[in-house]
């Protein structure tokens, strides 16, 4: 009982309008941390149009404090057993993680992105994943044979037994496939392109399915290995990454491959639930759909069978996945001390004071001059 491409994309609509008001407030909120678009002011001309960044001097200095705890260590997990058995496998465990996020993820970049994102937009989507990668290679295998041990001379004859052992005699080369990569993945999600169930009730363990967008090629596609039917995908329909609405693309410039293996365009990747042998009990699957081609679609292949996202929020809110930053508390705040100092400056710059009058018969051509230079000078005696 598989899901076709309209039953899921009928899931993204749904889910479209509530995922749309969210994404609303996260623009206010980032337009007030830059004192652009909403946030900029609009004034008559010769008007002060200062904002000031009373946000953003706030998210700086919640950057550094927030970031420090995790960038300051290289023990960034720390596992406790539950019992006395459980003591060396957490210590083994440990080392594990540790290791995988300080050498096989860039974690300064990571945290940087990850604490940027909650201050700044109120909610962190993080998709987590597994990177597995393998390769023939050439490899040198030992060639063992099983030679007699030399008999135990203090032993009598009867008790003497013949006994083998191996050794090494040489070696040959091998084809075999070796582990190139074996690794997690961390991304922090652009949060227009994830579109959550509304209706799990702030806790993402209850929802039915997230429907990620990302950008990629056929190249990219074939290289990955898991997707089918790429020679169905239309392209001529799909179109540029710019022709899709519902997809935010952070790159301003108009450049697209013109070749067929490069070209870029937007895939949808759907996580959730689906009867997919009729039984009435959904189970988890993954599915992609390029346009209206869907080229990959099997079970959840992850062990716990859950969605591979965690959000984060910064300010909860209550039965939201989403979160607010700083900025919705300073949003007034920051109004008031920008209308005021704009009042400020627009009483100074149109006050008469510093400016200076004097009659038009008062100073000659050449005094007039040493006067505008600040030089001494004269003026007419039958002027009062």
């Amino acid at each position: 009982n598989p899901p076709t491409v309209e039953d899921l994309k009928q899931d993204f609509q749904e889910a479209k309008n509530s995922h749309d008001a969210h994404t609303t407030d996260i623009d206010k909120w980032l337009d007030n941390l830059a004192g652009t678009g909403t946030a900029a002011v609009k004034c008559k001309k010769g008007r002060s149009k200062i904002v000031p960044k009373l946000i953003r001097k706030q998210a700086e200095w919640r950057y550094a404090s927030l970031s420090e705890p995790f960038l300051s260590t290289d023990e960034v997990f720390n596992i406790d057993p539950v019992t006395y058995e459980d003591k060396a496998p957490a210590v083994q465990n440990s080392l594990v993680l540790n290791n995988q996020f300080n050498t096989k993820i860039n974690k300064v970049a990571f945290i940087d992105e990850y604490v940027r994102t909650a201050v700044d937009e109120g909610t962190v989507i993080v998709r987590v994943g597994w990177d597995f990668e393998e390769e023939e290679q050439e490899v040198e295998v030992p060639d063992y044979a099983m030679v007699p041990v030399p008999a135990d001379p203090n032993l009598p004859p009867e008790q003497q037994a013949t006994q083998m052992q191996q050794i090494q005699i040489g070696s040959h080369m091998e084809t075999q496939m070796v582990t190139i990569k074996n690794q997690p993945t961390l991304y922090v999600c652009d949060y227009n392109n994830v579109v959550i169930d509304p209706t799990c009730e702030g806790d993402l363990k209850k929802a039915s399915f997230i429907i990620y967008s990302f950008e990629t090629s056929l190249s990219e596609l074939k290289k990955d290995g898991k997707y089918k039917n790429l020679e169905k995908i239309q392209f001529e329909s799909t179109g540029s990454i710019l022709s899709e609405p519902d997809h935010e693309n952070k790159d301003d410039s108009d450049f697209t491959f013109k070749d067929k293996p490069r070209k870029k365009f937007v895939a949808y990747e759907y996580w959730g639930y689906w009867d997919i042998d009729g039984s009435g009990i959904v189970q988890p699957i993954v599915a992609t759909y390029v346009g209206n081609t869907l080229i990959r679609l099997e079970e959840n292949p992850f062990p716990d069978g859950e969605l591979p996202f965690v959000a984060i929020p910064y300010l909860p809110v209550r039965k939201s996945i989403y979160g607010e930053p700083d900025g919705s508390l300073l949003e007034d705040n920051q109004k008031v001390v920008g209308a005021v100092t704009r009042g400020m400056i627009d009483i100074m710059g149109r006050s008469a004071n510093g400016q200076m009058g004097y009659r038009k018969d008062a100073l000659d051509l050449t005094n007039k001059r040493r006067f505008e230079r600040g030089e001494d000078y004269e003026y007419n005696t039958t002027v009062d």
